[in-house]
């Protein structure tokens, strides 16, 4: 065993029991942080304006701060990334982590000093708890991998802006620096592909132990990887290989896959980070769920998903949250959200401690006729019957058909990139539909009262995703395919594709 390795096992055995304290008091570790958050912003803008003096609980805060989303806390954003000071946090941002906006181009969340530790601490912590666990130490003394996006920044007002994974490749601790791949010059590649091809010539000859980033594009760089080497599975290439650390994106669609190019099972860490802060990660490989951190400089709030768009949604805080509810998540961080809708939705299935699957985008749905199918829905429908028929899938996503040929019902079109179709598309279909209709009453009432016909499924030709994201300019990095829509754009521009391809 090598040095760091030896010295990983005290130092994880050190986090666990400090994390230990929080979990078994995230209540009042939450209290505290809202406490602290309120008293450290009552002097900006944002806390003037929002009569943060006058906060005494959280009953106060929601009366006194709404909830907003970025194009709504914009007017505040705006005038920090003008350079103003004080306005949502005291004193400027040390960085802006840019994101795509879906209605207003570029998105730019301040990362505060405060901040950012935060987000290193959390990657941290998930390596180190997976140590403790599992005893399993050797992996530090080889290569690691983080496919993610370009780390080259800009500066707006003396504030350095990049991509949030950028942001964190600048930031790696020097002890981990002789360990990560691939090269400064390599990840600075904007094209994707380009990129990918430039990482797996750096890496093949390489002892790589850690690969992390999205399994789409992780998917990618094993294919290219398998290419290159004339068909060898991973496990033959990378003989050591021993973690797999992802985020962003359900696994479960890509996990069939992903071990199949590997050629073995390897563990597998699933983290949740977001340019807000770093919320869970996955303590433990015998569940899969992932562990909130209640101290990590964030206030979280809760909007019952159902509750969402009415006039006066519900907002709870994490003393009152039910379990297998799926909850719109909330921020209040140390970076100067407030109030802050990410968008994401969550679902808590446990309270001791408080630990949460990532169900959906709340944005992402499909409700054309009242449904109001989600995310998670459709994957467990989809995969259970898969998984049952040994159907492999690469991609899918899914969205209405409102207006179908002359005398046919409406229905849900799933447009599927299959790795191992099914044998019978009819029957297969089929199954998919009833599983659907068993989670979502909705939806059984809808196909029972003839509104909707049963789902119907596109098979979608070879690299059909790949292309459609190329098209717009979405290709790598963080960026992901929705897994439903509730309009035409994307299933649309996915078959026009096909007939190119």
């Amino acid at each position: 065993m090598g040095l760091k390795a030896a010295l990983s096992k005290p130092f994880a055995a050190f986090v666990v029991k400090g994390a230990e304290r929080w979990k078994k008091n995230a209540v009042a570790a939450q209290q505290e942080t809202l406490e602290q958050l309120i008293h450290a912003a009552k002097d900006t803008l944002f806390g003037k304006d929002h009569h943060f003096s006058e906060i005494r609980n959280y009953e106060d805060f929601k009366r006194l701060v709404p909830v907003r989303d970025y194009e709504e806390l914009r007017p505040y954003i705006d005038k920090v990334v003008a350079g103003e000071e004080n306005v949502l946090w005291k004193g400027k941002p040390a960085y802006f982590a840019k994101t795509s906006g879906t209605t207003s181009g570029a998105k730019y969340i301040p990362i505060s000093k405060e901040s950012m530790p935060e987000h290193i601490k959390a990657a941290r912590n998930a390596l180190l708890t997976y140590v403790h666990e599992t005893g399993n130490a050797d992996f530090v003394n080889g290569k690691m991998i983080f496919l993610q996006g370009s780390p080259v920044m800009t500066e707006k007002h003396g504030i350095k802006t990049g991509r949030l994974s950028g942001i964190v490749a600048n930031l790696v601790p020097a002890y981990l620096q002789k360990n990560r791949m691939p090269s400064y010059a390599t990840n600075c590649i904007e094209d994707w592909e380009q990129k990918v091809d430039a990482i797996v010539e750096e890496t093949y000859h390489e002892d790589m132990t850690v690969i992390s980033g999205i399994p789409p594009w992780v998917q990618m760089y094993f294919d290219r990887l398998t290419e290159k080497s004339g068909g060898k599975q991973i496990k033959d290439i990378f003989k050591n290989f021993q973690l797999f650390v992802y985020g962003g994106v359900n696994y479960e669609p890509y996990r069939a896959k992903i071990e199949a190019s590997i050629g073995r099972k390897v563990d597998t860490i699933e983290t949740y980070p977001a340019s807000e802060g770093f919320i869970a990660y996955q303590d433990s490989q015998q569940d899969k769920s992932l562990l909130l951190l209640a101290k990590a400089g964030m206030f979280y709030e809760f909007i019952p998903a159902d509750e969402y768009y009415n006039e006066r949604p519900t907002r709870l805080s994490l003393e009152d949250i039910e379990l297998d509810k799926n909850y719109a998540l909330i921020l209040n961080t140390n970076a100067g959200l407030w109030g802050y809708s990410i968008g994401d939705t969550v679902k808590f299935v446990s309270k001791d401690p408080y630990k949460i699957y990532v169900t959906g985008r709340i944005k992402h749905f499909i409700s054309a006729f009242g449904e109001h199918v989600i995310g998670e829905e459709v994957e467990q429908s989809l995969l259970s019957v898969a998984n049952e028929e040994g159907v492999g899938i690469t991609e899918f996503t899914v969205a209405p058909q409102v207006n179908p040929a002359a005398g046919e019902l409406p229905y849900h079109e799933w447009l599927i990139e299959f790795s191992n179709p099914p044998k019978d598309m009819e029957a297969f279909s089929k199954k998919v539909d009833k599983a659907l209709q068993k989670k979502n009453i909705y939806y059984f009432d809808l196909i029972e009262g003839k509104i909707l016909q049963p789902l119907i499924i596109k098979a979608l030709p070879k690299d059909a995703f790949v292309t459609y994201m190329r098209s717009e300019g979405k290709l790598g990095g963080q960026n992901k395919v929705p897994r439903l829509s509730n309009d035409r754009k994307i299933a649309d521009g996915l078959i026009n594709l096909t007939h190119k391809i």
